[in-house]
């Protein structure tokens, strides 16, 4: 892109993971990136990835509705318009717990981080992006497989994913008059700290543990950038991008 054409995002849980991946895709690429999480330091060693990125970084907690107008304020005030949101942030929370057993302090983290918090990150940019000259702009939502299928003792990230799933459609319904387009990617083991686990041994649903394939995080971040930058005219409304052989067709 060049300077005249390059774009705003805003990308959240961009400490790590898919997040960080995804915003040195973008700086790469030319974006100007708002870099959203809940640790500066985290946040920052990523922004240091792309030295001559346009970037800043705002600490932010996603659940907390006076963070998430603060980051879009300050996304506005520093680059004056916000063009794409990457709704990332999200936790698995209490992993193998049974559903007797889930704490519901956990079940409310969970709901509170990944629905509530892409909701109220969602609302903040769909604003923004109405009332902004040239209207619009893009919205993707990181789902996940488990926003299809669930892995066992999963309920709360499950619930939540498919949620998003609801969330994703009824936004991208209510965006058209403003031309703001909305889609979700659903990502099955990419390589990050969060899935770890899953190349020593995961819980399948026929009881055994088994490890899984993971595929490079840079490959969603990709397709993520092949995503934001279609015209908005063009919508890529659900893409699944997985490890090849991860036991997703057929889980269960």
């Amino acid at each position: 892109m060049t300077d005249r054409q390059a774009k705003i995002a805003v990308v959240t849980g961009a400490g790590s993971g898919i997040g960080r991946a995804v915003s040195v895709e973008l700086l790469r690429a030319g974006w100007s990136v708002v870099l959203a999480g809940r640790r500066t330091e985290a946040l920052e060693e990523t922004a240091v990835q792309v030295p001559r990125g346009p970037w800043t970084a705002v600490r932010t907690d996603v659940s907390r509705p006076e963070d998430v107008e603060a980051l879009f304020t300050a996304a506005v005030e520093r680059f004056g318009r916000i063009d794409l949101l990457f709704n990332n942030a999200g936790t698995f929370g209490p992993g193998g717990v049974p559903v007797e057993e889930l704490p519901y302090e956990a079940w409310r983290h969970v709901v509170d981080t990944n629905l509530n918090g892409a909701f109220l990150c969602a609302q903040a940019a769909y604003r923004r992006m109405k009332e902004q000259d040239p209207q619009g702009g893009r919205i993707i939502n990181n789902g996940s497989v488990s926003a299809h299928a669930p892995r066992p003792h999963s309920v709360a990230y499950t619930a939540t994913k498919h949620a998003l799933t609801g969330l994703t459609k009824s936004l991208s319904l209510d965006g058209r008059p403003y031309r703001i387009a909305v889609g979700q990617i659903d990502i099955g083991n990419a390589a990050t700290d969060m899935t770890a686990r899953m190349q020593t041994g995961a819980l399948q649903a026929n009881g055994r543990t088994a490890p899984e394939p993971v595929m490079d995080v840079a490959d969603v971040a990709r397709t993520v950038r092949h995503m934001a930058e279609l015209p908005l005219e063009a919508n890529v409304q659900f893409a699944t991008v997985l490890a090849t052989a991860m036991p997703y067709i057929g889980r269960g």
